[in-house]
């Protein structure tokens, strides 16, 4: 939880919102058709809907800096490479300039792609 004194009292901002911030800066990223439940069963990922977009991310906080785990999925086609660089730059900016978090280091783990249908 993050927690920002003011001269009206303190503004919290729970882990959950964190993570459903990183979950919404990843669909908007290019190449990324969604976010995908964390665990795969069976060799399948299961890919979330907008309503459960925090579930595709982990946040782990330790002082003043984070760790994200993002497992997403990728439209098939897309230099997996690029998509995760633009992932990892993405999210950082989207929580640093969103909530003040500073983010240290962020996994991209690739659940699966999806070709067009």
């Amino acid at each position: 939880m993050l927690e920002y004194p003011t001269e009206w009292g303190v503004v919290r901002i729970s882990e959950e919102a964190l993570a459903e911030l990183a979950g919404l800066a990843c669909t908007r990223c290019y190449g990324v058709v969604g976010m995908a439940g964390q665990s795969l069963q069976d060799g399948v990922a299961e890919l979330l809907g907008r309503e459960s977009l925090s579930k595709g991310v982990r946040l782990k906080k330790r002082g003043d800096q984070a760790t994200l785990h993002l497992y997403v999925i990728l439209e098939a086609g897309v230099n997996i490479a690029e998509v995760a660089n633009n992932l990892v730059e993405q999210v950082k900016y989207i929580l640093k300039s969103s909530a003040g978090l500073d983010v240290g280091e962020v996994q991209v783990h690739v659940q699966g792609v999806r070709t067009a249908e």
